[in-house]
């Protein structure tokens, strides 16, 4: 993957965990102190899931290596539509990170770190099938993630959750695009 990808792929993966903290945020209002904080632990999280699909994605690498560009196209194109009909659906609201209770234990924020690094690990699943660096992928992943929601936190109370939509909104786009630039690469038709 060129530096572009990464980092287009690294801001895509961010954005869900962006719309949770600018929805956190909102109803919380933290300091820097606390932002930092809820970051690291989304950082952290959003880093490890990637390089976790990766390990299981090797496991079956061999056996589809034919299809593996179709698989990845695939799996980035899921994890893309999924963000544009949450970003775009009505009851998006009801549904998102954005809009869940605002619990405040350490409990509450590791599931939600959870919740939205699974498309991470979908997509290191994807990348196993493709010559990736998967560990400066996965570092590229948790530091945009630390930045978007740590940032996201602190926006929060002064966008409101609707700002969140827009940014996944933007991030499932750019996961087709980024399915669509391997697909066509792997065919033969970019250079």
């Amino acid at each position: 993957m060129t530096p572009g990808a990464i980092a287009l792929l690294s801001i895509s993966m961010s954005t869900d965990a962006f719309a949770a903290a600018v929805g956190r945020g909102a109803t919380k209002r933290p300091g820097w102190a606390a932002a930092i904080r809820t970051g690291a632990v989304f950082g952290v999280i959003e880093g490890i899931t990637p390089i976790i699909g990766w390990s299981l994605g090797l496991l079956a690498a061999s056996v589809v290596q034919q299809v593996d560009h179709w698989i990845a196209f695939g799996l980035l194109s899921a994890v893309g539509v999924k963000a544009i009909l949450d970003a775009v659906s009505d009851d998006a609201s009801e549904d998102a990170p954005v809009a869940k209770s605002p619990r405040s234990g350490i409990v509450a924020l590791l599931a939600m770190a959870v919740g939205t690094s699974l498309d991470a690990a979908a997509i290191g699943v994807g990348l196993a099938f493709i010559q990736v660096d998967i560990w400066l992928i996965a570092a590229c992943i948790g530091l945009s993630t630390f930045l978007f929601t740590t940032l996201g936190m602190r926006i929060g109370g002064v966008v409101g959750a609707r700002f969140g939509k827009w940014a996944e909104l933007a991030g499932g786009i750019t996961l087709i695009g980024i399915g669509t630039e391997i697909l066509l690469d792997h065919l033969g038709y970019l250079g």
